[in-house]
């Protein structure tokens, strides 16, 4: 009794009902008024046809030959003179009919009425037609009718009513089934769907090729699937990419320290391990400090503090701290920020974005090359661009370089290729203040990574 295609029926079969009875109400009482109108004005319309006969001829032959007429019908016919004192009839009168015949007739003229039309709580129905002969009234024409006629064609009536309804009832119920099984037969399949999903299923296939509303939650349900198994091989290989990132610094770091620990070492071999211990130490610090920071971010925890930061002075920062590292690689960093720039960001952030994006070109720049971080202005809105000399990211591989742990080349050793998530971070980091992160490369020819604020971010130009 759960079943939605048992509550989508029960409810669809309750609006029709209602519907139906409704017009079906409405529909019969206006026939059954029709019918009952139809019977009095075929009576009344006999009165005076009758009427119209006597008003030609009034004389006692022809009072018989009506009465005589009306003997034979189902109907009766009283004929009196003006006084309403009976002349002829049809068949003996019964006390209802006399009743009647004592009724006032001061409103009736020549058209004839109804005296009386209750046939639901009356024995008969009447009406009365005036005589007229030479401008005098002479007498009236009294007609009477069982009100088994009028009740055998309103129960004829009822009838037809019922066997319609019958119908309607069956055809209504046959159309609730067929619509509620075409309604919910999809859905069950989607339940099932999606239940195969939580089971872990890899693949779902919705064969619905309908353009309705049902056809977009299964092509939704499908795309979620196929969603999920995407998430589900990024994480296999996000773990994969975090086991080997951890695995080799600390293999390294225990390697290193058992062999610094061996006796007979001199001072300088061991200074030369323990140099390599602390920066896998450092190297692993750092890959764990992304790898929070990625997390915080997933978890909307990573607050933006926004205040107004001059780009130049920030930009200086970064090149005094990168400074030893450049002369390292024996590279030169060229820093034009000419304009004096003041933007509204997290300073502490932004500076994190420029370490990386600077630490991601000194690894991809050959020796006795350049490096270019520079700032201009366009359209109100601020861009701050880091270009190297480098050997270029193929075009197939650009959609890709923001995704976690994504490495171009993945034959390149950690100290050449990083751990794939710096540029993940710039991406999370600038997203955080609505901005924009774009680059452009071509082998050979090096890479230039843009960040583009918002306009509401530039708070000075001069």
């Amino acid at each position: 009794m759960n079943k939605l295609s048992f509550k989508l029926g029960v409810f669809i079969f309750t609006i029709i009902i209602l519907v139906e009875a409704i017009l079906f109400l409405f529909l019969y009482t206006n026939l059954a008024n029709s019918r009952e109108e139809e019977v009095l004005e075929n009576l009344l319309a006999r009165g005076n046809s009758h009427r119209d006969v006597l008003e030609k001829r009034f004389d006692q032959a022809t009072l018989n030959h009506v009465a005589l007429m009306e003997s034979e019908a189902e109907s009766l016919v009283v004929i009196t003179n003006r006084d309403k004192e009976v002349i002829v009839q049809s068949e003996p009168l019964q006390p209802e009919i006399q009743h009647l015949l004592n009724k006032s007739l001061q409103d009736v003229n020549h058209s004839g009425k109804v005296l009386d039309g209750h046939w639901r709580s009356s024995q008969y129905v009447a009406t009365v037609s005036p005589i007229t002969l030479e401008g005098e009234m002479a007498g009236y024409v009294y007609m009477f009718s069982p009100t088994m006629v009028v009740q055998r064609v309103i129960n004829q009536l009822s009838n037809q009513f019922l066997l319609v309804g019958f119908i309607a009832l069956f055809l209504t119920v046959l159309a609730i089934f067929i619509l509620s099984h075409f309604i919910t037969r999809p859905l069950v399949r989607m339940k099932k769907a999606t239940e195969g999903l939580i089971e872990g299923k890899d693949q779902v296939n919705l064969h619905y090729k309908q353009n309705d509303e049902l056809g977009q939650l299964a092509h939704s349900i499908v795309t979620l699937s196929n969603e999920l198994n995407r998430l589900k091989q990024d994480r296999k290989d996000f773990l994969a990419s975090i086991s080997h990132e951890l695995r080799t610094p600390l293999t390294y770091i225990k390697g290193y320290s058992n062999i610094a620990s061996r006796k007979g070492l001199s001072e300088e071999e061991q200074n030369h391990y323990l140099g390599i211990i602390k920066e896998e130490t450092e190297h692993l610090t750092q890959l764990v400090k992304n790898l929070f920071d990625l997390a915080k971010m997933d978890q909307n925890e990573f607050s933006i503090e926004k205040s107004p930061v001059s780009l130049c002075d920030l930009m200086a920062k970064v090149h005094e701290k990168v400074r030893p590292i450049l002369s390292e690689h024996d590279l030169s960093l060229r820093v034009r920020c000419d304009a004096k720039v003041v933007v509204n960001v997290d300073a502490e952030r932004f500076q994190q974005v420029l370490l990386n994006l600077l630490d991601n070109a000194i690894k991809h720049t050959p020796a006795h090359s350049h490096i270019d971080m520079s700032v201009s202005v366009e359209n109100g809105r601020v861009g701050i661009s880091v270009t190297d000399e480098g050997e270029g990211i193929p075009e197939e591989e650009l959609p890709y370089i923001f995704e976690r742990l994504y490495r171009v080349d993945k034959s390149r050793s950690r100290e050449y290729g990083g751990s794939g998530l710096g540029l993940s971070i710039v991406k999370e980091i600038v997203e955080k203040h609505e901005g924009e992160v774009a680059v452009k490369s071509e082998l050979g020819q090096g890479t230039s990574l843009t960040i583009v604020l918002k306009k509401e971010d530039l708070l000075t130009y001069e």
